[in-house]
């Protein structure tokens, strides 16, 4: 007999949570148990008997929302940003607490751009330059996105496990910073423009040669598969998961 999960969604009113609320609704194997747009209402994952929260609210929201279910022993995924390194610090130490909870972080829920990120990554040990570039729509209230933050980090590290020399670069004074963002080493850019969804573009170069990998998601629905798939999965996955790709066999 298949698994019926009980799922809430916090953010219901936003673009992507009233999309997460459609695609809960048409999943066979779950049910919608109580859709949730402020913090005095998360007493109704307790009282509906949710299992999994789907958390898809502003970053001064999605840290207590996630600590309140991880205490009543609800699993979460989450695709809020703002989760930085203090905070994550603080929710494995919440976790440690309560080992039978999984709680996912996924920074992008397309599973394009999971595996462009991936592709990525692996490229970048092999060229001498890299940059990334992020496109979004205007009412996006974090720059760079937590996409191009993790991509830009998992390139880092690939980089620096081979061995890889920082990407040259001559430039002696940016007052405007045009150079990007600095993640370890590599430049990430953000777009804010009208008519974008979300896309991302990583560029590598090397003597005589170009390798562009890009990802766009023209729609929201681009970011449920990916949602549905957390949600049946995190059970299985105790403590935290940083990224769908911990999801999946890229192996």
């Amino acid at each position: 007999m298949t698994k019926m999960w009980k799922v809430a969604v916090a953010g219901s009113n936003g673009r992507m949570g009233s999309e997460a609320v459609k695609a809960v609704e048409n999943a066979t194997d779950m049910e919608l148990v109580a859709t949730i747009s402020s913090a005095a209402e998360l007493k109704k994952l307790v009282e509906t008997g949710a299992e999994v929260l789907i958390d898809l609210t502003v970053p001064a929201a999605t840290e207590q929302n996630v600590r309140f279910a991880v205490e009543n022993g609800i699993h979460a995924v989450v695709g809020t940003t703002g989760w930085d390194e203090h905070k994550l610090h603080n929710l494995r130490t919440l976790l440690t607490q309560h080992p039978e909870v999984g709680v996912l972080i996924a920074p992008n829920f397309a599973i394009g751009a999971i595996l462009a990120t991936e592709f990525a990554a692996k490229a970048a040990q092999y060229f001498e330059s890299v940059e990334v570039i992020e496109m979004h729509h205007p009412q996006k209230v974090d720059a760079p996105s937590g996409t191009a933050a993790h991509t830009a980090q998992k390139i880092a590290d690939a980089r620096a496990a081979a061995g890889v020399a920082p990407s040259p670069d001559a430039t002696e004074t940016d007052e405007g910073g045009s150079r990007g963002a600095d993640i370890d080493g590599v430049k990430v850019h953000a777009v804010r423009l009208r008519g974008l969804t979300a896309s991302q573009e990583i560029l590598l170069g090397d003597e005589g040669q170009q390798l562009v990998i890009r990802h766009d998601s023209f729609d929201r629905k681009s970011f449920m598969p990916g949602v549905l798939l957390g949600v049946r999965e995190v059970a299985a996955h105790p403590g935290l998961t940083h990224g769908l790709d911990g999801y999946l066999n890229l192996r």
